[in-house]
């Protein structure tokens, strides 16, 4: 499978994995025969934007913590993902620094005792920036994906909104929807 044969599922990347288990996106790679990984480029706390205060649930003036990634297949850039979390979940645990997370970052979450129960995801197109051409190694023109995911746990609170910016012509995203 080449890389724009890629097909992603989200499901996979909103539970928590037993104990021991890699992470969902390592997870998926190694069932697919690929290999990748990702870099944390930069984690902590950081103002949020009007829009990420108010997909999170805070005031102005917040702060959150944010885990900006390159993701990688096959030793390619595949996606820029930024992940932000209230500072009152994050502050003071893994979520804010670099290093990997054992499971990902939704077990720690869940070991914390914020578990996800409903997804909000929206996705949209546009053009990107220099920056993201330059870390996707994709010509000037081409268009890039625009993922948004945010995570609520059973009191309806957000406690997750992740930002994912793709290559479109590398990724066909499958939704999977089960009525009753």
């Amino acid at each position: 499978m080449s890389v724009s044969e890629w097909v992603s599922s989200s499901l996979p990347y909103l539970t928590p994995r037993p104990d021991g288990q890699q992470d969902a996106w390592g997870a998926e790679l190694a069932a697919r025969g690929r290999r990748g990984g990702q870099r944390v480029v930069h984690a902590g706390e950081v103002p949020a934007s009007p829009d990420v205060a108010g997909l999170l649930g805070l005031g102005g003036g917040e702060t959150v913590i944010v885990r900006r990634r390159v993701m990688y297949v096959e030793d390619r850039p595949c996606e820029l993902t930024d992940t932000y979390y209230p500072a009152a979940i994050a502050r003071g645990t893994r979520l804010a620094g670099t290093a990997k997370i054992p499971g990902g970052a939704v077990t720690l979450l869940a070991e914390l005792g914020h578990v996800g129960v409903r997804v909000r995801e929206d996705v949209t197109a546009r053009l990107p920036d220099r920056e993201e051409q330059k870390v996707l190694d994709i010509p000037p023109g081409e268009p890039v994906l625009l993922l948004t995911r945010v995570t609520f746990d059973g009191d309806d609170r957000p406690i997750q909104f992740d930002l994912m910016t793709m290559p479109a012509r590398l990724q066909r995203l499958r939704y999977e929807i089960r009525i009753g």
